[in-house]
């Protein structure tokens, strides 16, 4: 039962804490961001340090650094992207009038080096984890990217919520690439697939056959994807996912998910999302 239970509250905790300390950060004045940055380079290498040394020891604490050194070095990827270190050679909002290939190949531009990043970071982890006897860490950085390319495309194709109140506001031209609709065609086939690796992890972690580090090492990556999942399902509820961290975000106007008079492409304007419903512009 420990082998089950305590996995599931250590990646919740993990990914909760983590994810509102560097909500935290990118709120700070910009002028604190070279610092932010430098911590989390270095982070970024205890992260990879982490990750080869855990990948050869096949024990319970060998797993549990995996996660940690997967989150330390995905954290790297986060705050480049939220600080505006790294993001893409587009730095401004999409043309109200693109469409088609022309609206994509301004999203692409606007987020291309963050996903080179990615790609980078990626290909490290996996050449020092995925062939060692301890693979976890690896899988758990992978399975965090695999999401968040799901969660962007998503964005792109159009959900019922954005989650615009966690960007800060030097990245608000993200916005404009967004698509507000109730649902898209992809969503539907993020999620069953986020689900059915769950699933999956869930039922070899509960296998008869299976020791004490393959049940701890397949719960955290089964917890760490239902997570992800979750974010998914946050967008297309009525409850706007900044609500998990509304103690962490300063107070702003934001887009409730019943506005869905919009076009289909862009986001609500903020002069509509400030006023009450009926008040004169």
């Amino acid at each position: 039962m420990v082998e089950h239970l305590l996995p599931v509250v250590f990646a919740v905790a993990l990914w909760w804490g983590s994810t509102g300390l560097i909500l935290r950060l990118d709120w700070l004045p910009r002028a604190t961001f070279r610092w932010t940055m430098l911590g989390a380079t270095a982070l970024l290498a205890a992260g990879v340090a982490g990750l080869a040394w855990s990948a050869q020891e096949r024990s319970l604490a060998a797993v549990y650094l995996g996660l940690v050194s997967a989150i330390l070095a995905w954290g790297w990827i986060e705050i480049a992207f939220l600080t505006g270190f790294v993001t893409g050679p587009r730095r401004v909002a999409c043309p109200p009038e693109a469409r088609g290939w022309v609206r994509l190949r301004a999203a692409i531009a606007v987020i291309l080096w963050h996903e080179l990043a990615i790609v980078a970071v990626g290909v490290v982890v996996a050449l020092i984890t995925l062939d060692a006897p301890n693979p976890y860490g690896g899988v758990a950085f992978l399975a965090l990217a695999a999401m968040r390319l799901s969660a962007k495309l998503n964005l792109f194709l159009g959900v019922r919520n954005f989650g615009e109140a966690m960007l800060p506001e030097h990245l608000r031209y993200l916005e404009t690439y967004f698509a507000r609709r109730r649902m898209n065609a992809l969503f539907p086939f993020s999620v069953l697939g986020g689900t059915a690796a769950c699933v999956g992890l869930i039922a070899t972690a509960a296998a008869p056959g299976s020791d004490v580090v393959t049940a701890t090492g397949h719960t955290l990556l089964a917890s760490l994807i239902a997570l992800g999942v979750l974010e998914h399902a946050f967008m297309v509820l009525p409850v706007p996912p900044e609500a998990l961290y509304r103690r962490i975000l300063p107070a702003r106007p934001v887009a409730f998910p019943d506005d869905l008079h919009v076009p289909s492409r862009g986001v609500v304007p903020r002069a509509a999302v400030s006023k009450p419903h009926g008040s004169r512009p």
